[in-house]
């Protein structure tokens, strides 16, 4: 699974986005996809969902902040590496090793869950909509569906783009060497969802970061930068919205 990097000031109240514990050049079966969760997805999920499935759950970080925020719920996930699987464990009923391209594993097929986070793993996929109404089955009627993904609109993208420069990264973020599919925050619903006509998108939201640079924490405190941030992700998520987040609900 996943985003960009966490941790610098300027991308604080951006997206949570992971970093590549291991060496790019590895294969995604053996690469540790290992960060800080994703606030902007745990917060999307309602109280009443008590079961949850995290599909491309990387080292279980949003597991963690999930089970923080709701003690009594009931997690379990999948993901390409054992490495992963063993860390995510952790915080975790169960965690399947398996390719979610494929199939849904065996053990999950008779399952049925509240909840489906999708939390940038569809973009590393070749037909991610066919992966999204697969498990979707696994989902009771009334559930709902949470997916993040980055979106390629960014303006620190646009910049790089309008420089003529379309280059991947090996070390994670909206570019990152592993991406198949790219989306803005006006298409990812329509593509994502294109192939499960009974999800009926509930909410979308943009997060990201306003281009502050070095005002930020110096002449704006990091409380006014950050509520900047938000206001300018709602007025123009398609620009400075790092992230894509949208919830649907699952109709009979």
């Amino acid at each position: 699974m996943m985003p960009a990097r966490a941790g610098s000031p300027a991308d604080s109240a951006a997206v949570q986005k992971p970093e590549l514990r291991m060496a790019a050049s590895l294969p995604l079966s053996d690469r540790v996809y290992e960060n800080r969760g994703n606030p902007a997805v745990v917060a999307a999920i309602q109280p009443w969902c008590r079961r949850i499935l995290d599909i491309g759950c990387g080292a279980g970080d949003n597991a963690a902040l999930l089970k923080a925020k709701f003690p009594e719920c009931e997690i379990s996930g999948i993901t390409r590496s054992e490495k992963e699987a063993d860390r995510a464990r952790r915080f975790m009923k169960q965690c399947w090793v398996d390719d979610i391209e494929v199939d849904v594993p065996d053990g999950l097929k008779q399952e049925q869950f509240d909840c489906l986070i999708f939390s940038h793993v569809l973009e590393h996929l070749r037909d991610p909509g066919q992966v999204v109404a697969r498990f979707s089955r696994l989902l009771r009627e009334g559930g709902m569906v949470v997916v993040a993904v980055p979106n390629v609109l960014f303006f620190k993208c646009r910049l790089r783009f309008l420089q003529g420069r379309f280059e991947y990264e090996p070390a994670g973020g909206i570019m990152d060497d592993t991406h198949l599919h790219f989306y803005s925050y006006a298409t990812a619903d329509r593509y994502l969802l294109a192939h499960a006509p009974d999800l009926r998108v509930t909410g979308k939201s943009g997060h990201g970061n306003l281009p502050l640079g070095k005002l930020r924490g110096r002449l704006i405190p990091r409380r006014w930068a950050a509520a900047l941030d938000a206001w300018g992700c709602r007025r123009w998520p398609n620009l400075f919205g790092g992230q894509t987040v949208f919830t649907a609900i699952r109709e009979s």
